[in-house]
């Protein structure tokens, strides 16, 4: 199975301490090593922008000169979407690496999935055609051809949000669906077997990295606005509070707190 890290900010933040741990995984602390990448969502003075600065490799995260790069990199962004495959469905080609990306009306759209379809091949129209062989890049297609169907432009995020929790179950039924997906307004999150989210705002506190040997001060790194939502399939800290997400449980993060739902 593959893993998942996702990044929802209040301000523009760098995700560089998460995904040191996170790339680690990638062939190094873990065996996720067909493939990784990593969108980011490019910020505005200090607003969410549509821009997305995406990277993706067939190489390992753990070996990546890529990788190498963005963990040392801090690349400041609202919402962050990241992904290392061990390579289950599709061979290991870089048009198979997540994260994904696709427009729809004016916005770009970025999806990773960590689990495995049998049998999901739906009708897909011209529009939205993957490029690669994936179960995950299909379920993607399809989730935009849908929600295309049910919205004439972009709507809210709550509208969203309840098309999302519609759309998840019909491709839940075919395997395993965990998933991160943002348009740059928002980042949803969607639980089949794991994910896990943790919090973080004043007064931050210190942490120790799961995957390196590595204990960071949060309290030098962030001011007293920031606040942000990490969530991860499995926790990559050993000494924060990481919520473990509910089977079928569709999450919504803005600004960096769970959006409640209405």
């Amino acid at each position: 199975m593959c893993q998942l890290l996702g990044m929802n900010s209040r301000l523009p933040a760098s995700l560089t301490l998460s995904f040191t741990g996170f790339s680690q995984r990638g062939g190094c602390t873990d065996h996720h090593a067909d493939g990784w990448g990593i969108g980011f969502f490019e910020s505005e003075d200090e607003t969410p922008g549509k821009g997305v600065r995406h990277f993706v490799d067939k190489q390992s995260a753990a070996t990546s000169p890529i990788a190498q790069m963005l963990r040392t990199y801090p690349i400041k962004s609202h919402n962050v979407v990241a992904h290392v495959r061990k390579a289950t469905v599709g061979a290991v080609r870089l048009e198979n690496s997540h994260p994904f990306v696709r427009e729809l009306w004016g916005r770009y759209w970025v999806f990773a999935h960590n689990g495995d379809l049998k049998e999901f091949y739906p009708k897909l129209h011209g529009a939205f055609k993957p490029v690669g062989d994936t179960d995950s890049e299909r379920a993607f297609c399809w989730i935009l051809q849908e929600l295309n169907k049910s919205h004439a432009n972009v709507p809210s995020v709550e509208e969203l949000s309840c098309t999302l929790r519609e759309l998840a179950p019909p491709i839940a039924k075919h395997g395993t669906f965990n998933f991160l997906l943002s348009n740059g307004q928002a980042l949803w999150a969607h639980a089949s077997t794991k994910l896990h989210y943790v919090l973080r705002a004043h007064p931050f506190s210190n942490v120790q990295l799961k995957d390196e040997d590595i204990n960071v001060d949060l309290a030098e790194l962030n001011g007293p606005d920031d606040r942000l939502a990490i969530v991860v399939t499995e926790p990559l800290t050993t000494n924060e509070h990481w919520v473990a997400m509910q089977t079928g449980e569709l999450k919504v993060f803005v600004d960096g707190a769970v959006l409640t739902q209405r």
